[in-house]
C-alpha cells in the first residue's frame, strides 16, 4: 500500500505546488521581496506562531502514547523558546510596531481559526495531517531558497530556520507519523486526511497573499 504521506502528496501535488512557488516564495528566492510585504507577513506569521503553540498542545493532550508526547513538548519548547525569540528580537531589530497591523484581516483570521479549528475538533492524526502540509511546505521551499542570496540579513535568518536540523527532523517525524497510521486507515480516513492536507494549503496559500495585500492600519 503506497505510504499515507506519500498518498496526500500525490493528491494534493497541484495546491501543494502552487504554494511552493508563491509569490512570496518567488519574491525571496529573487531577493526583490518588498520591505512592507515581509514586515507584514513577520506580523501575521508571528502571531500565528502563538497560535501554533496551542495547535500542539491540542495535539500533546490528544497523543496516546509518551513517545509522542515527548516529541511534541519538543516542538512547543521550539516554538516558544526559539520562533516567537526570533519574532520579538526582529520587530525590534526593525522598529516594527505589532498594533499598527490588523491580524484580523480575512486571509489571516481564516488561517488562524481554521487550523485551530481541526487541532481543537479532530483527532490527534488530523493535527499532524494539517502541521505536516504546513511545516513539509516550508521546509521544501526553504530549503530551494536558501541556495539564492538573500541580501536581508533577518529574511534569510527566518529561512535558515526552517532548513536547519530541529525543523527539518520536526518535518519528517510529522511524515513518519502520518505513514505508521496509514498502515491502519481505511481509504475513507486516508481521503480525509488528504483533504486536511489540502484545506491547510489553502489556507497557507491565501495567508501568504495577504502579506501583499494589506497595509498597516495606523
Amino acid at each position: 500500500m503506497e505510504k499515507l504521506s506519500d498518498f496526500i502528496l500525490r493528491e494534493n501535488r497541484s495546491v501543494f505546488d502552487e504554494m511552493v512557488t508563491h509569490r512570496f516564495v518567488e519574491d525571496i528566492k529573487a531577493d526583490t521581496l518588498p520591505n512592507k510585504a515581509f514586515e507584514r507577513y513577520l506580523v501575521f506569521e508571528g502571531a500565528f506562531v502563538e497560535t501554533a503553540i496551542s495547535i500542539f498542545a491540542y495535539a500533546t493532550a490528544k497523543a496516546e502514547t509518551m513517545a509522542d508526547r515527548r516529541w511534541l513538548i519538543g516542538v512547543l519548547d521550539a516554538l516558544a523558546n526559539q520562533q516567537i525569540a526570533y519574532f520579538e528580537r526582529t520587530f525590534v531589530a526593525r522598529g516594527i510596531d505589532v498594533g499598527g497591523f490588523d491580524v484580523d484581516v480575512p486571509a489571516v483570521s481564516r488561517f488562524r481559526d481554521g487550523m485551530l479549528g481541526i487541532a481543537r475538533d479532530g483527532g490527534f492524526i488530523d493535527t499532524v495531517a494539517a502541521m505536516f502540509a504546513a511545516e513539509w511546505m516550508y521546509w521544501t521551499w526553504s530549503k530551494d531558497a536558501a541556495q539564492h542570496p538573500i541580501s536581508d540579513p533577518l529574511l534569510a535568518e527566518w529561512v535558515g530556520l526552517h532548513t536547519d536540523e530541529t525543523f527539518a527532523a520536526q518535518a519528517t517525524w510529522l511524515k513518519g507519523r502520518l505513514d505508521e497510521a496509514g498502515k491502519t486507515l481505511g481509504e475513507g480516513q486516508r481521503a480525509h486526511l488528504s483533504a486536511v492536507f489540502g484545506k491547510a494549503m489553502r489556507l497557507e496559500i491565501d495567508f501568504h497573499t495577504a502579506a501583499y495585500e494589506q497595509e498597516p492600519t495606523a
